[in-house]
């Protein structure tokens, strides 16, 4: 539709004025990201740990506390509470009773590391530097079509020139800061290293003694170093242009500072796990390189636009879909999942949740990126032997896979986490996803393991109901409304539908690689519970027929058997009236991000895109939008940004422009309003299942 990609991403460059402590600015590759302040740098880290802190983080940044002393930590000696699943008995490990220590010790550990803090320091007067700088001087703008973020203030009055970008390739932050106060030798540069911590800032400053920064290698314009903190390694190159010199001033702190009578300081800083062998890397080299990424990034991916909508709301979408864009790209899109803040600081000690893989990742193979989700696939392969011995200690075939987790595969200790089941169809949706992207038999053979092992384990994981001649879920579950309690929670309503859809999907991928479908689960499919209702409306699950009264806060799950599942098992009339039913009587403030793109989902699919819009764009404390794009949970000061928020608002954006299958083919952006107010373009946006 000939949209002017520069132009739509360029009116959406966040700008700041001045400080803002829970909305920085970040760059990053998915892999690697570095988030800072006005000046460019983490300067006033300490300013804002209350709200978004600086943090720079890897995808293989983990560490580890030592294990206590006092008791052999060790997960199999994790005492598990047993679940009464129809006269079956299974363990879970959902209660610290008796074990508190071994029980927190593993949900802390691995946690992810604040690899270093890079900040300016000024050393004139003593005084406070941001008492120094001229606020009316400042003015920081992310630069989201070379993926750069320029800064200038001013200290006592001399200007500074920040611009920082991070290499697509390399976990490297490099900077180009110009100013007179370098000239005069009382501008520099501090690299600061702190000890690791499972808190929001992932940071420990007050135990220098615990950590060690050694230097390898000293060259003329750069030195390697070797971080050792405990059991973790990892290598820093600091490289610097001619004009500037690097020395130690604290056990774990460098200093760079400009030489002669020069205003520039350039440098690089890369980080890795293992020896850095690669070339060294100067400020020209990474700007190009962000620059031709992000160029590419914005020109072959899909692409929508609003800006000639007469609706007043309709730039304030655009607006929060290209960031989203660009958030869920330098923090969703790496080799792992990613935990709910992504890369830019720590929320559950930097472990991710599987069921919210989908909300972080599912929108790229949408938007014509697959790639960016297949990125991650590896590594459900890669725990598989976790997965099925998950599974198999329960009594159950095939993998299980696990909710919070690290790297090491190994489910969390929680109240809640073990029993959640929502996550176990995801793999299979992914590779669904990516197939309707790339259908070709290579896709298929290589997550067919994955889509056929999920599948064993959903149909194991069903129970038959001699007495009413039916497959159910539950009780000794959790569904995804987390408020319910599993002794109790029976056929929670999208999850069934869940059920239905993912074993539909593998036998599908069964006929395209020309096997039969499996008997088993064709029997589970015909014959799986009908979706609960009452009184006209989907129930949460069987049990619990006060939906609507005394279960009306967190997430109105059984919407997404419609929104985000095509709903072969739905009733259409009956859906739409539970969506009036939520939209009545639910408590919005006790909703999470990703709940208000699922409603619009479902308003789309019913054929209702004005409540659809009104919803994805409601005044409600969980569904703002910051400056930087993220999206805010209230007044949440552990889960300062939410990046589910973000991407199931692509999700939705996604499918109320290009649609669904088997919906009307004359109806165009199914999902926009049809009152004349709104010009929908869109391009290279793949339709939802």
């Amino acid at each position: 539709m000939n949209i002017n990609r520069y132009e739509l991403v360029k009116r959406h460059n966040p700008v700041l004025r001045d400080f803002d402590f829970i909305s920085p600015l970040t760059v990053g590759n998915g892999e690697f990201a570095f988030t800072v302040d006005v000046t460019g740098l983490q300067t006033f880290s300490c300013m804002y740990e209350d709200g978004t802190p600086l943090c720079t983080q890897s995808q293989w940044g983990w560490h580890s506390f030592p294990r206590p002393e006092s008791e052999t930590i060790s997960r199999d000696k994790l005492k598990l509470k047993k679940y009464n699943v129809h006269g079956r008995e299974v363990g879970y490990i959902t209660s610290s009773d008796g074990q508190e220590e071994l029980f927190h010790w593993l949900r802390q550990n691995p946690h992810k590391l604040n690899l270093c803090n890079i900040g300016f320091d000024f050393s004139d007067s003593g005084q406070n530097m941001m008492g120094l700088i001229d606020r009316g001087s400042i003015l920081q703008e992310l630069d989201l079509w070379h993926g750069k973020i320029v800064s200038s203030f001013s200290i006592n009055g001399c200007p500074v020139n920040v611009e920082t970008c991070c290499h697509p390739e390399y976990d490297a932050v490099s900077v180009r800061a110009k100013s007179d106060i370098f000239e005069a030798g009382k501008l520099k540069v501090l690299f600061r290293f702190p000890y690791g911590s499972p808190d929001k800032a992932a940071s420990d400053w007050e135990n220098d003694d615990r950590h060690d920064t050694k230097i390898i290698t000293a060259g003329e314009r750069f030195i390697d170093l070797l971080r050792i903190m405990d059991d973790e390694r990892y290598f820093v190159r600091i490289s610097f242009n001619e004009s500037a010199s690097l020395s130690r001033c604290g056990r774990n702190a460098f200093c760079l500072e400009a030489c002669g009578r020069l205003n520039v300081i350039e440098f690089t800083c890369m980080f890795s796990p293992v020896k850095i062998r690669k070339t060294v890397l100067d400020y020209e080299m990474v700007e190009r390189a962000s620059a031709k990424h992000w160029e590419s990034f914005w020109s072959e991916g899909g692409a929508i636009e609003l800006a000639e909508s007469e609706d007043s709301r309709a730039l304030e979408l655009e607006r929060r879909i290209v960031l989203s864009q660009y958030l869920t790209a330098i923090q969703c899109a790496g080799s792992l999942p990613p935990q709910e803040t992504g890369l830019t600081c720590n929320s559950w000690y930097g472990k991710f949740h599987l069921e919210m893989h989908y909300w972080h990742a599912a929108h790229f193979p949408l938007w014509n990126r697959p790639e960016l989700l297949e990125r991650s696939l590896w590594w459900y392969m890669s725990i598989m032997d976790k997965a099925e011995e998950l599974a198999g200690s329960q009594g159950y075939e095939g993998v299980r896979w696990p909710k919070m987790v690290a790297y090491d595969g190994y489910d969390s200790p929680s109240p809640i986490g073990p029993l959640l089941i929502w996550q176990q169809p995801h793999p299979i949706t992914y590779a669904e996803l990516c197939y309707r992207a790339r259908p070709d038999k290579q896709t298929l053979e290589k997550y067919s393991d994955i889509v056929f092992k999920t599948a064993e384990f959903m149909a194991s994981y069903t129970v038959y109901d001699e007495k009413n001649d039916r497959y159910v879920l539950g009780p000794g579950l959790i569904p995804a409304q987390e408020n319910h309690r599993p002794e109790v929670t029976l056929n929670p309503t999208f999850e069934l539908e869940y059920w239905r859809y993912g074993l539909e999907v593998a036998n599908r991928w069964r006929n395209r690689l020309g096997l039969p479908d499996n008997p088993v689960w064709n029997n589970i499919i015909s014959k799986l519970a009908r979706l609960p209702r009452k009184n006209g409306v989907y129930l949460a699950h069987e049990n619990c027929p006060d939906t609507f009264t005394g279960f009306n806060f967190d997430h109105p799950s059984m919407l997404c058997a419609l929104g985000m599942l095509p709903g072969s098992m739905v009733d259409k009339r009956v859906m739409l009236a539970t969506l009036e039913k939520v939209l009545d009587s639910w408590m919005f403030e006790h909703m999470w991000g990703w709940d208000f793109p699922v409603m619009a989902m479902t308003a789309a699919r019913l054929g209702k895109p004005d409540t659809a819009i009104d919803i994805l764009l409601m005044d409600s404390p969980k569904n703002t939008y910051l400056p930087n794009g993220h999206n805010k949970q209230g007044d949440k000061s552990d889960l300062p940004l939410y990046l589910p928020g973000n991407g199931g608002l692509l999700i939705a954006a996604a499918m109320m422009a290009a649609g669904w299958d088997g919906m009307d083919s004359n109806q165009s952006v199914p999902g926009f309003p049809r009152d004349g107010k709104w010009e929908v373009k869109w391009e290279r946006i793949n339709p939802m299942p």
